[in-house]
C-alpha cells in the first residue's frame, strides 16, 4: 500500500511510521515526541490499550497534571497550557512552576521542555507556535469547566474508557521529584531533572 502524502512528510521530518501502529513516534533530547492517528481518540478502547507514556503525551496529559497538583499542593505549581496557534495542533497541559515542569516524560526543566516541544512541532508543522494559558485545576477534570477557558475542551477522567485518575496516580507515582524542589518531598530523585 503506498504512503499517504501525511506519511511521507512524517517520515521527511524524522519520524518513525508504522502502518499498523496507533501513533507516530518522534524522538528528542529530552525524550519521545508522540502524534496519534487520528482515530485512536475516538475508540475508547484503542486509546485506553495505548502504553502510558503514550496515553498521558495524547489525551490524558490533562489528567496527569491535576494528579501532580493534587499530590503536591503546596508546591508552587500550576497547570499551563500549551495551546497552539489557530491553525495548528500540539495541545498539551502540564504542571509547573516556571522552573520545573511535569508531564509524561517525567521531570525536566520548563523552559527545556517548552523548547523541545516548539522544535518537534515545527519539524511537523513549519511556523508552528504557542500561548502559555494557566488553567485552574477545576478545569483539568470537567469538561463544562473546561470550556469556560476559549479554544479548551478537556475530558473529565471518567470519560475515557475507565477512569484515568488512578492511572495517572499509579504513573505518577513511578517518579520522586529532584531533590530540593520547593514543596516537594525532599527524597533524593533517582533520574535526575532532565537537563536537556
Amino acid at each position: 500500500m503506498p504512503a499517504s502524502r501525511q506519511q511521507r512528510l512524517l517520515v521527511a521530518a524524522g519520524a518513525r511510521v508504522k502502518q499498523d501502529c496507533p501513533m507516530i513516534l518522534f524522538r528528542g533530547a529530552i525524550g519521545p515526541m508522540f502524534l496519534l492517528k487520528r482515530s485512536v481518540k475516538r475508540k475508547p478502547d484503542l486509546q485506553w490499550a495505548l502504553g502510558d507514556r503514550q496515553f498521558f503525551a495524547c489525551g490524558a496529559c490533562h489528567i496527569l497534571a491535576y494528579a501532580f497538583l493534587g499530590k503536591y499542593p503546596a508546591s508552587g505549581f500550576g497547570a499551563v497550557w500549551i495551546k497552539p496557534a489557530a491553525g495548528y495542533t500540539g495541545n498539551h497541559v502540564v504542571a509547573t512552576d516556571g522552573d520545573i515542569a511535569f508531564d509524561y516524560h517525567g521531570f525536566s526543566r520548563w523552559r527545556h521542555l517548552l523548547e523541545h516541544t516548539t522544535r518537534k512541532a515545527e519539524r511537523l508543522m513549519p511556523g508552528w507556535s504557542c500561548t502559555l494559558v494557566p488553567l485552574p485545576p477545576e478545569a483539568l477534570t470537567s469538561e463544562a469547566r473546561s470550556k469556560e477557558t476559549e479554544g479548551l475542551w478537556l475530558r473529565g477522567p471518567e470519560q475515557y474508557l475507565h477512569d484515568a485518575l488512578p492511572h495517572a496516580r499509579a504513573f505518577l507515582d513511578r517518579f520522586e521529584p529532584p531533590e530540593g524542589a520547593q514543596g516537594l518531598s525532599s527524597r533524593k530523585y533517582r533520574h535526575g531533572v532532565n537537563q536537556r
